[in-house]
């Protein structure tokens, strides 16, 4: 920027120092370039609090109920994948190269429970109407006597009719995110938190071992045990427990207290 000024004539003479010092005095940083698309839904803001509302208030009615994000994550193929780890200095670790890549590819479906923090998931080859509708009638299965609200995005096999036919006679509703604002879907932040810990930094060779949590590193002729990643004491958390919301609530969806447990889909619906 020192550069530029000088080479337009902006100034005469500027120092690194005092153009920093003028940068941090006006608040002003150096950022990411990302892109955003602001939903285009004439009810955006009912859908939005209606969403936001079941996070912080779930229905009372005398019945028990279940709160449940559901989405897909992937597609999931084998490719190595970038990510950070310690290394030694001036050592980095490399990644293999691949162009041709014969193994498919998979979905993840998955569904977030409010209640307890747990993320349940299937691996399946497809995401269509069928494979959603299995997941939702294991969802079903696993809280039997419970109203279920599902929040969801407005993929089309989601608001297929014979998925919504089988919700209305089994006691599921779902409940749809605004258009383009699948960041109010609470489990987005958790497939962030997927891909940053389970999936950058690896190379998985297949399908099965994709879906193996990676074990930490051992000495020689021991036995790998399953070991939490390490976390900070502030964000972690030691027992299951609801999800919560402390932003007001026309404001964007923050980040849940507490962080997710590893591995974070400890069980299958």
């Amino acid at each position: 920027m020192r550069e530029h000024l000088l080479a337009e004539g902006t100034v005469a003479e500027l120092s690194r120092e005092t153009l920093r010092r003028i940068l941090h005095t006006g608040g002003v940083s150096w950022q990411t370039t990302t892109t955003w698309k602001a939903s285009t839904d004439p009810d955006f803001i009912p859908k939005m609090r209606r969403v936001l509302d079941l996070y912080d208030h779930p229905p009372d009615d005398g019945r028990v109920v279940c709160v449940v994000c559901v989405d897909e994550f992937g597609p999931l193929n084998l490719q190595p994948r970038k990510g950070k780890a310690w290394r030694p200095q001036r050592r980095p670790s490399r990644q293999r190269a691949t162009y041709t890549r014969t193994s498919g590819v998979m979905h993840m479906l998955a569904a977030l429970d409010l209640t307890t923090g747990k993320l349940f998931y299937r691996i399946k080859d497809r995401k269509r109407w069928i494979e959603f509708l299995d997941l939702l009638k294991a969802l079903r299965a696993r809280w039997p006597g419970e109203k279920l609200y599902l929040v969801c995005d407005n993929f089309s096999p989601h608001r297929l009719a014979r998925v919504r036919e089988w919700c209305a006679a089994n006691q599921v509703e779902l409940v749809f995110l605004p258009t383009y604002g699948s960041w109010l879907n609470w489990i987005e932040s958790e497939f962030a938190a997927l891909r940053y810990f389970a999936l950058n930094s690896t190379d998985h060779r297949s399908h099965t071992t994709s879906r193996t949590p990676p074990s930490p590193p051992t000495s020689a002729g021991a036995t790998p045990a399953p070991n939490p990643r390490p976390t900070s004491r502030s964000t972690h958390r030691s027992e299951p427990g609801p999800v919560t919301r402390s932003k007001l609530r026309d404001k964007p969806l923050g980040r849940r207290t507490g962080s997710w447990p590893w591995p974070p889909y400890v069980g299958r619906p």
